[in-house]
């Protein structure tokens, strides 16, 4: 029997989220929005007219209040888990950061689009890119994955997504953008696990 290995990057980025937050909490409020943007959160007038283009990452790290924080990464560990373990540590931090990226790229995008520059910050267009990640594969493997399977998970976007549009201070372009992402890197970096199997030869 396969010994399961731990998902040390997902526990990691976890831990490093929750290290931030409470750094942060000690100083400040949290959901406070020019505190958050003294310590990195995204703003496209900072990112292009000064340059800041380290935003695009440390805004991935902040998360306006424990709420926001804690529905993060208890999604994180559970979809990031399975993920990491199916593609790998390596492809999946790189999926992670990558999505998250794309997702303030996107949001950006469409704040210059609409003239409308807001403070935005937390994990959720990475996370988003796990989701859309996660589909794929799910989809690859006939529909079942591990606890995951395919109408779950079509359930699980769509909800997501409905919940982000019905509500407000929420950055639906960052899930989007995520989410694309993701689905696109599943097809570039996943390969289907061979199944063994064991060979009879005839003499």
């Amino acid at each position: 029997m396969p010994i399961k290995k731990r998902p040390i990057i997902t526990i990691g980025i976890i831990a490093i989220n929750i290290l931030v937050f409470i750094w942060l909490s000690f100083f400040g409020m949290t959901e406070d929005g020019s505190y958050m943007l003294e310590h990195g959160a995204m703003f496209v007038p900072l990112v292009l007219g000064n340059h800041e283009y380290y935003r695009l990452i440390t805004s991935i790290f902040l998360h306006f209040g424990f709420a926001h924080l804690m529905n993060n990464m208890v999604m994180l560990f559970f979809l990031g888990s399975i993920l990491e373990e199916e593609i790998g540590s390596f492809k999946y931090l790189l999926l992670y950061f990558v999505s998250g990226v794309a997702g303030n790229i996107l949001s950006a995008f469409m704040d210059l689009k609409t003239g409308e520059f807001v403070i935005s910050a937390g994990a959720s267009g990475a996370i988003f890119g796990v989701i859309g990640a996660l589909l794929i594969i799910v989809a690859k493997n006939h529909g079942h994955l591990r606890t995951l399977d395919g109408r779950g998970m079509v359930f699980m976007v769509v909800c997501s997504l409905y919940h982000g549009f019905t509500s407000t201070g929420v950055d639906n372009m960052a899930h989007i953008g995520g989410l694309l992402s993701g689905i696109l890197l599943a097809f570039i970096l996943y390969r289907k696990r061979q199944s063994k199997r064991s060979t009879v030869e005839w003499d």
